[in-house]
Parts: C-alpha cells; structure tokens; sequence
C-alpha cells in the first residue's frame, strides 16, 4: 500500500474547516442545513454540493499552488525564447527579473531538465556554486555544488525519470524525479564581488542528456524584465487550467493519489477535458482568491510561536522546520510552513533549511517595524546592523513588494544592499545603517533603498556561510525604526 499517511493532516483539516468557520466561542453550532425526517430539502442539497465543492477547491489550490508556482517558473523561461529541455537561462537578477523573492546577492542559472525522454546530466565545474533539482511540484530531488555531495569539487549528477528502468551508470551523483520536467536551479558566489567571474562559471555548467554530446544552450537574460512567477494565475480560473495542463502531462505521484481524487470531483482529471460549467467556475475562482489571500496570512502574519528567533525583535525564520526538504515532521507534513514558504519563494532542499554553522545561506524575514506595523512604502525607516555580521562569505538585506513578493521596482533600480558590494566600504564600523523609504535622508543616498508610498514591502536578511553567533542569539540584527512619513501607515 502506497504511503498516504503524510495526507491525513490536509484530509483533517478539510473536514474541520467548515465547522470550524462556524463555531461560536464554547458552543457547538449549528450546521445552517434543513432536513425533513433526516433527508435534505432541495435547497440543503444544493448548499452543500456548493459547500463541500468550494472546501475542496480551497484544499486543492493550497496543495497544488508549489506545482503552479512551478510552471511559473518555466513559463518565464519560454516567454523569453527559453525552450524546454533545448536551453537553459542564467542572470545577475535584480529588480526587472519578476520572481518570487529572487535576490541580486548571486548570479543565477535556471532551466527546465527535461527527463521524458531518458536522464539528464548536469556537470558542475569545481568552485563556489550552489545548486538543486526540483520536480515539477517543487519536491526536492537533489543538491549540487557546496551542499551537495560534491562539496564544491565538481562533478557529474544524474537525473532519472520516474518510470526509469535501465541500469544507473556508476561515476554519477543520482536523483530519482516524481515527475517529466524538472526546474533546476544554480547560484555562483560572487567570490570578492566578482559578478563577472561567477557568470563564467555558471557558463561553464553542462547540461545534456545522458550518453549525448550536445549540451543545451546556455542564453543570458540579465537585461531583459521577465515574470517567472504565477502572478498573473493564482486568483483567478487560469490556476486551474493551468494545472489541468501539467496533470495532463505528467505523471501520477503516488503519493499524491487523494489530492488527485480531489481534483477529480472539481473537473481536474488526467484523462478528461477540463470544462468547468458556471457554477462550478465562480466555485473555482472564489476558492483562488481565498486560497491565494490564505497563504498571504501564513506568509506575513502567522502567529506561530516558533517563528521567533529573538523575542525582542519582529524578525522571523522564513523557513520553519529546520532539516527538512519538504516540511516533513515527526507528526507529519507541516502544512502551515509549507504554505508560508511558497507564498513567498520557490525551491526547496534540506541545506535550505539547516540551522548550522558552515556553508549555506541562512534567511529572516521581517515585514514590520519595531512597534509591530507592517512596513509601509510611503515612510521612511533606519535599520541598524551590528557588525561584524556573523557570516564568512558575505551578508545583504534586500526589500520586496507585499503583493507580487519580487524585488521592490523603483527607477532606483535596486532592491539589495549587500557587503560585497554598497556595503563593502563599511569597515570595522561597529554599526551599520541601512535606509528604506519614497526619498533618501540626506547624505544617506548610498545605503538607501527607494520604496513607493502605497505599497507594503518586506525584507529578508541574508547570512552567507553563517556562523555560530547566527544561531545562539549571541548576535541579533536592529529591528526598522520609522524616521519619517509620506503617506497613510498601514494597519
């Protein structure tokens, strides 16, 4: 029997929602549905179809929204010229790139590996790269380069199909997919700020199916404005077509066979033409923008105690359960930080996650101000950084617009201040301090990030090969004090 155990808690939570949604404090409520002699009357039965097929649809789009997430990813590639399985895009990201929370700390590289036609091979030269291969529905299937098994030596992996079959050549580093197309995803350190360096040595990465000569291309996108998230889907019946189209082409994931059943009682079924009528449609399309405003509230206002790292401070660990590569738990799959992670990022790996000295990177995220409000664009704030930063490679802090979590777009042209570069006059100065708001404190400009009056941000702080005092609160960042105004706070 296949494992489905991991599902009990989203099946649970499906049946207590409604109830839940109803409940008055120390009361059991009533089910708001008429029945005669213990049969539904017509309009108790309508009700509850339209009930349980929404509590569906919103259990559905919080599982499924890592898988469209995914081919947000992939679609942005190919809306550039990027083919799938044919080339592979690689970037000194900044604002223009839109992503969920991509930063401009590291160059990256990125493409769709293609495995429905055999393995592919990804060969890494040796030097400070960071990579892993997820699947189509962002489940981790390997790492490479410093956290990965080669430890930044260099060396071959293999990627396998799922229905794979043939013997498994030696000399490989090997990751079994869940599915066909597969994101894989590199960073290059820009070792002593060298962007230039760390771009060539993402040139340097081959790509090829196993036993074949032909590398794919390798295309630079770091001038062009691309949008390689599902923005322009995630509220609206686009979410669900998209993903009938990817559970159209890709192969059953075993342990995902409730998930499918659900989908398959609102249209969404690998074998059959999606043509949701209206009632079902409006039903779909309530459920998106719930679901999508959902995984908001677990983004940016969780009230989870574990969340907090110092009590003193309004940062928080972006990632929740510390180890893991898909939020897996003693008790299970912890919904809530799998939510609250991919509302806000893509990927996922065990080394992601690691909450120890040594190489990595370490992420906090911080969406209010010292009082507890939430950061407003329109007002202008100081963060204070003790130094020195308790990381051996490098540290940045970068801002991020609340509604499409990418970096913040100004005519500035910049989101990040970063150590290896605006920051690294910064010396042995036992503080620094950073600014954000609509215009620059005098004398500030170059520590500055412009942000716009009308739009919340967020911001995530970087540690790079963090280091001991990173996690035993011996060290701990300012929190964003406001020093000015030009517009409404936010409450």
């Amino acid at each position: 029997m296949k494992n489905w155990t991991f599902l009990a808690p989203i099946i649970l939570a499906a049946n207590l929602q409604l109830y839940n949604a109803s409940s008055a404090a120390g009361q059991v409520p009533s089910s708001g549905y008429k029945l005669e002699e213990g049969y539904p009357i017509p309009e108790t039965a309508q009700r509850a179809r339209d009930d349980a097929d929404f509590q569906r649809a919103m259990v559905a789009y919080r599982f499924w929204y890592p898988t469209v997430s995914a081919e947000g990813i992939f679609n942005g590639n190919r809306e550039f010229g990027i083919k799938d399985g044919e080339a592979w895009g690689i970037a000194a990201a900044g604002p223009r790139q839109i992503c969920f929370t991509l930063n401009s700390d590291t160059p990256y590289g990125s493409g769709v590996l293609d495995v429905s036609n055999g393995p592919m091979v990804i060969e890494l030269p040796p030097g400070p790269l960071i990579g892993l291969v997820d699947d189509h529905h962002q489940g981790w299937v390997l790492d490479m380069g410093l956290p990965g098994p080669d430890a930044g030596k260099g060396g071959r992996h293999l990627v396998l199909p799922p229905d794979y079959k043939g013997e498994v050549p030696d000399g490989y580093y090997v990751g079994w997919s869940k599915s066909y197309k597969n994101l894989f995803a590199i960073r290059a350190l820009p070792v002593g700020g060298d962007v230039s360096s760390a771009m060539d040595a993402l040139r340097a990465v081959k790509v090829h199916p196993l036993g074949g000569n032909a590398d794919l291309n390798v295309l630079d996108t770091t001038e062009r404005r691309m949008d390689s998230s599902p923005l322009r889907w995630e509220d609206n019946i686009r979410f669900w077509e998209v993903l009938q189209q990817i559970v159209a082409a890709e192969p059953l994931v075993p342990n995902f066979l409730p998930m499918y059943g659900l989908l398959s009682e609102l249209g969404i079924d690998k074998e059959k033409q999606f043509a949701p009528d209206a009632r079902m449609k409006a039903i779909l399309e309530r459920a998106a923008r719930a679901g999508r405003d959902q995984l908001l509230v677990s983004a940016f206002d969780s009230n989870r105690p574990d969340r907090v790292n110092w009590p003193d401070r309004k940062w928080e660990w972006l990632g929740l359960v510390p180890k893991s590569a898909q939020f897996e738990t003693s008790g299970g799959i912890d919904l809530e930080a799998r939510d609250r992670w991919f509302a806000q990022a893509i990927v996922t790996s065990p080394a992601m996650f690691n909450r120890a000295a040594g190489a990595g990177s370490l992420y906090w995220l911080s969406a209010r101000d010292g009082t507890g409000a939430f950061l407003d664009g329109g007002k202008t704030y100081k963060l204070s950084i003790p130094q020195p930063v308790p990381g051996k490679l490098f540290w940045s802090v970068t801002a991020y617009d609340a509604e499409t979590r990418s970096q913040v777009q100004t005519d500035q042209e910049k989101a990040a201040l970063r150590s290896m570069f605006e920051l690294k006059d910064a010396g042995s100065s036992p503080v620094v301090d950073l600014y954000f708001g609509p215009s620059s404190p005098a004398g500030r400009e170059t520590r500055w990030i412009k942000t716009s009056p009308g739009k919340a941000w967020f911001a995530y702080l970087r540690i790079y090969g963090p280091e001991q005092a990173a996690f035993d609160k011996s060290w701990k960042p300012g929190d964003f004090q406001e020093i000015g105004s030009a517009g409404r706070a936010l409450q």
